[in-house]
């Protein structure tokens, strides 16, 4: 008797579980676009404003965020709970009963309502944290039990040159912190009030050290920020880091994956500078909100096209390929935008879990790889390990990255990916285990020439935003400049080389924002140019 009531209660409990689906709710429009625009210190930090132009990305209206009004007139109806947001998309994601939230369409202000259930129709007007097996229990540094996998990308070389990460923002999404603001592991990187923030979004608090249980992220953030004197160095012990938990270890749920993108979207508020995810999603505790292989396309789910617009804001994603071998990687790692990692042992061979990639992505998949079989990280205890999983290939490429882009800062992400690829070892050669291979950082550094690189070129550019014509002020030394302009996709549309008091005639350029790099003998800069329409 006792086993069938416990049968019937399961019964009961599964029903009610599944009784419960979970949706995106799109709006229609936002409140003071114009405004918010006009002004984009309300919407945005300095921090991500500067960013912003220094790589020429349009803040647009994706950057204002949702109408809290919507929100609240949600939150009032009986059997709807509001999870997470997202001003990307201008949406929220909710969970109720499929009638209460089918029946949140007759708000004026809604304008689609897409299941995470795929058996439930759109309506109109896995993680899988990745799983890891456990093996055991400042410029010059001694990298000690971490000298494999940094010698292994080259990112000694950067740090013997001074590039540690300084002045690189990286916000680290994952699940839980436990230590961090406590062992010795990090102690530097609280001394050097590199720690800039945190955020719970599963709880809503600012407590990402309290899940004790699951210490994922401590391990992830060891990779890159991790410092005990002569036994372990991260690889960008240097960097500013943000802490974000979007996972939720107890249950498999989609909602994860819009935490995460309302997450990005605080980083790319905040300024932050690359986001690192060592979380894949594939399957759920709902076999219905499962991706299949075809959904993994680069272009289909909700945390894709999200870190596809995190990529487009100009911060560069790096994301773990994934744990699943040939069964293939997950999402985000599918999307073209992101930088995801595969796995290596040692020794640099093919790790046997790391995620394959296939034909349905429109990208060579993984990107890259580096060690994830034996990586070395810091537990919740301040005790150096060994464990496996493309969970840390990914922030040990990530803190290398930050590294590279402090040496060159003129480079956009995809200028300083395209780098990384191509100092990679099978560039020529790529396939769907490695990749474009293992890079080697220092190649990647020395193609832009470390030795001789070209100082910043000190001039004034005017008016800007301009109607036809953009007038350069410089050193009278220079008797010409060279001009290249890029548009915001990257494309070059224009190369011109001016002489003194020669203006750039910009009058045929579509309105929009350019990207101009300047030199002059041995100095270059980059500047953001508006071009606007005379009214």
């Amino acid at each position: 008797m006792a086993s069938k009531l416990l049968f019937l209660l399961f019964i009961c409990v599964q029903l009610q579980v599944y009784g419960q689906q979970d949706a995106w709710v799109y709006f229609s429009d936002k409140e003071n676009v114009e405004t918010s625009l006009a002004n984009p210190i309300t919407i945005l930090s300095q921090k991500a404003i500067d960013r912003k132009q220094r790589h020429g990305v349009i803040i647009d209206a994706r950057d204002v965020p949702v109408n809290a009004t919507y929100i609240t007139a949600l939150k009032a109806q009986e059997n709807i709970l509001v999870l997470a947001k997202s001003k990307w998309f201008n949406a929220v994601h909710v969970r109720g009963s499929e009638v209460a939230i089918t029946a949140l369409l007759n708000f004026p202000f809604v304008s689609e309502i897409s299941f995470a259930d795929k058996t439930l129709a759109a309506t109109n007007k896995s993680q899988n944290e990745e799983t890891f097996s456990e093996v055991a229990s400042v410029s010059e540094f001694v990298y000690g039990n971490t000298l494999n996998q940094v010698e292994m990308i080259h990112v000694n070389t950067l740090h013997e040159n001074d590039y540690t990460g300084v002045g690189i923002t990286i916000a680290v999404l994952d699940s839980g912190f436990p230590n961090v603001n406590t062992i010795g592991a990090f102690q530097n990187l609280r001394n050097n009030n590199n720690l800039l923030g945190s955020y719970d979004f599963v709880e809503r608090d600012n407590d990402v050290y309290a899940d004790t249980q699951d210490e994922h992220g401590t391990w992830v953030l060891s990779t890159m920020a991790g410092y005990i004197e002569n036994e372990f160095v991260g690889t960008a012990p240097d960097a500013s880091y943000y802490l974000f938990r979007t996972e939720d270890g107890a249950s498999e749920n989609p909602v994860e994956e819009s935490l995460w993108v309302e997450a990005a979207e605080r980083a790319d508020s905040l300024g932050v500078d690359i986001i690192n995810t060592s979380l894949g999603y594939k399957t759920y505790d709902n076999p219905n909100y499962n991706h299949t292989d075809a959904d993994l396309d680069g272009l289909t789910t909700f945390i894709t096209k999200g870190a596809s617009i995190a990529s487009e804001k100009g911060i560069l994603v790096v994301s773990s390929s994934g744990n699943s071998g040939a069964s293939g990687v997950g999402a985000p790692a599918d999307s073209e935008a992101v930088f995801s990692v595969g796995a290596v042992n040692a020794s640099g061979a093919y790790a046997y879990f790391s995620s394959q990639g296939s034909d349905i992505q429109p990208s060579i998949k993984p990107d890259v790889t580096a060690q994830g079989l034996g990586s070395v990280v810091v537990s919740k205890t301040n005790t150096i390990q060994t464990l496996n999983g493309t969970s840390f290939s990914s922030p040990i490429i990530a803190g290398g990255l930050a590294c590279l882009w402090q040496a060159l800062p003129n480079l956009t992400h995809t200028e300083l990916k395209q780098l990384v690829r191509e100092s990679s070892s099978q560039y020529t050669t790529p396939d769907y285990l490695l990749g474009y291979g293992i890079p080697n950082l220092a190649t990647a550094l020395g193609a832009l020439g470390i030795e001789n690189q070209a100082q910043e070129l000190e001039l004034l550019m005017y008016p800007n935003p301009t109607t036809n014509k953009v007038y350069f002020k410089k050193d009278a030394s220079y008797t010409e400049l060279h001009v290249v302009v890029f548009n915001v996709l990257g494309t070059q549309i224009l190369e011109r080389t001016l002489k003194q008091q020669e203006a750039l005639d910009v009058s045929t350029f579509s309105e929009g924002v350019y990207v101009l790099q300047i030199s002059a003998l041995d100095k270059i800069t980059t500047k953001k140019l508006i071009k606007i329409n005379a009214k």
